[in-house]
């Protein structure tokens, strides 16, 4: 097998017992890491490190294909213009990197009896958000609290570029300029003809 040093450097191709007391010397793992390829290769390392890391690319990987992370903003009922405009802008951040937004307003004691003071709240912010993101979840009750659950909004397709015009085109307005010409230089004639038999009728014979 091939063997690969802890600081990436080969070893060459080795026999597994070689390359085991070597990886047992430095107090570290043998770990395959390319079994199909001719020979095998073999890597030493930490394994306990090695499996974490392996483990945390895998769920950074799942984040991606779900389309990012959920971030939650926490609000009250009574709620500053000051610090909204702050949580808009935070969740402008967030839709912006693709994680979607999840807005939960707690109520307090005499808070709880007021709903519709909460969802005029969201409705006002999700307004404020119609340009980055869309409504996942209307804002509904769970529990003691509301929630709202914006998406980071769809990019419009990029439009394509007008196509050059088409070298038929340019011959056909070629042409059009060309018919053009021509018939300007039969009318000049024409006129020219007509000037000169007029001419040639006014003036008096000459005399033999």
């Amino acid at each position: 097998m091939r063997v690969i040093d802890v600081d990436g450097k080969q070893l060459g191709v080795m026999h597994i017992r070689r390359a085991l007391k070597i990886a047992q010397d430095k107090g570290l793992d043998l770990v395959e890491v390319a079994p199909t390829a001719n020979p095998p290769v073999c890597r030493i390392l930490d394994y306990g490190r090695y499996r974490y890391e392996q483990e945390k690319l895998a769920k950074e990987a799942k984040k991606k294909q779900k389309g990012g992370d959920v971030k939650t903003i926490r609000l009250r009922p009574a709620i500053g213009a000051h610090d909204i405009e702050t949580k808009i802008r935070n969740a402008i951040e967030f839709l912006e990197d693709g994680d979607k937004v999840k807005f939960v307003v707690i109520f307090r004691s005499r808070e709880f009896g007021r709903p519709q003071v909460a969802e005029q709240l969201l409705r006002k912010i999700a307004t404020a958000l119609e340009e980055h993101g869309v409504i996942e979840k209307q804002p509904g009750m769970d529990g003691r609290q509301m929630v709202m659950v914006i998406a980071p909004a769809k990019k419009p397709a990029a439009k394509p570029k007008p196509a050059p015009p088409s070298e038929g085109g340019s011959t056909h307005v070629e042409e059009q300029n060309e018919d053009e010409q021509n018939r300007r230089q039969t009318v000049q004639a024409h006129s020219d003809g007509q000037t000169d038999a007029q001419e040639s009728r006014e003036q008096p014979p000459v005399p033999e």
